[in-house]
């Protein structure tokens, strides 16, 4: 947003410069030709064009800054004041056209940059009208007033025009720009899923079902304690995908799993953290992760953990939740908080609560416990404890 809206900026200021400059050279050649102005008043002219000039290059180089704008602008006056009044020549055509590209071009080309903020329109505005009013009197003293001003008024308006059209382009082009993020993300994630999918079916097909086809036959062909093996596999297997890990292929049928012995807490948590991100719920972590448990301890508070997450993903209405996990000589703790919309314990049947039994029965299978805690409007915490 930042970035578009600076690139707008110092594409109106280059507009504006442009314009500004190539007035100022015109009205400098207007000026050069002989019997256009008194030889004396040449020599001023020059540098007074010279600060028009210099004034155009920072009003459009200075990241549009307002404080040059006005300078310019005040600066573009006061010489078409000076050519008008100062120079003993009375006004002819050479001159009255410099005076004309000056008011209309020179000045007039800033209003580009006048378009995209209330007190930017009041400067242009004021502009305008002091630009107009100085045509007129200009004019007046030459008789060329209608000229003149409908020369400064065409300037002026056209250079707004240009300028507001440019300026409300840049809504309109980070509007698509952000359609197209979001439909490039929606069509990654639909990518994603169907990888996952394909995977998955791939997965099931090497393994359970493949199984579940020889149990289905019998067995024929295949010893007890093999047909054992691989189910214990399976159900190895299933477990793993539960805690969200990702099994490798080493074969058909053949899949490495992790020791079912004793786990590392810290690689089965961020296997739930990626799990619980890709359905759009952000899991921020705290504390430590490395702490060895038992398979069934490590299984009791890894599943627990994930269905306080799940319940946080569909009923919290938030997408942030944080989990801090902390341990001493004896257990393990995780508390799992959010910031949603939280709920009344005391209005609410404990046998409904979801997690009665995925979450407290499941931890006191295995010696731990599990405490709530929330009030509308305020969130929801949850403690898991287990022991080492």
């Amino acid at each position: 947003m930042e970035r578009i809206l600076r690139e707008r900026d110092r594409l109106l200021g280059r507009a504006s410069r442009l314009i500004g400059l190539v007035a100022t050279l015109i009205a400098l050649a207007c000026l050069s030709v002989p019997g256009a102005i008194a030889p004396g008043s040449y020599l001023w002219c020059i540098p007074a064009l010279g600060a028009v000039a210099l004034t155009q290059w920072w009003a459009g180089s200075r990241n549009n800054n307002l404080t040059w704008i006005v300078v310019m602008i005040l600066t573009g006056f006061t010489t078409v004041l000076a050519l008008t009044y100062v120079d003993p020549e009375p006004i002819n055509v050479a001159s009255g056209n410099a005076i004309a590209v000056l008011m209309g071009a020179g000045t007039g080309s800033v209003a580009i940059q006048l378009t995209h903020s209330r007190l930017r329109i009041l400067v242009g505005a004021l502009g305008f009208a002091a630009a107009v009013g100085l045509s007129i009197v200009v004019g007046l003293s030459s008789g060329r007033e209608v000229t003149l001003t409908m020369v400064t008024v065409t300037g002026w308006v056209a250079a707004g025009i240009v300028g507001g059209w440019l300026s409300s382009s840049v809504p309109r082009v980070m509007k698509r720009i952000a359609n197209i993020g979001r439909a490039h993300r929606a069509e990654r994630d639909a990518s994603e899923m169907e990888a996952q999918r394909r995977q998955d079916a791939r997965l099931l097909h090497d393994t359970v079902l493949a199984t579940l086809t020889m149990l289905a036959h019998s067995g024929v062909g295949v010893s007890e304690s093999a047909l054992r093996y691989q189910a214990a596999n399976d159900a190895q297997l299933l477990r793993q995908l539960r805690l969200g890990g990702s099994p490798t292929p080493r074969s058909s049928g053949v899949y490495n799993l992790e020791p079912a012995t004793e786990s590392t807490l810290g690689n089965t948590l961020e296997s739930v953290k990626h799990r619980f991100m890709r359905m759009g719920l952000a899991v921020s972590w705290h504390g430590t992760g490395q702490v060895l448990l038992s398979s069934e301890v490590l299984d009791a508070f890894v599943l627990a953990l994930g269905e306080c997450l799940e319940n946080v993903r569909r009923h919290s209405g938030v997408t942030e939740a944080d989990v801090t996990i902390t341990d001493d000589e004896t257990t393990v703790r995780a508390m799992v908080t959010d910031a949603g919309v939280g709920f009344d314990l005391a209005a609410v049947d404990p046998a409904r609560l979801g997690f009665a039994e995925s979450v407290v029965a499941r931890l006191r299978d295995v010696g731990g416990n599990a405490r709530l805690f929330s009030s509308p409007g305020s969130g929801t915490t949850v403690v898991l404890e287990v022991p080492k």
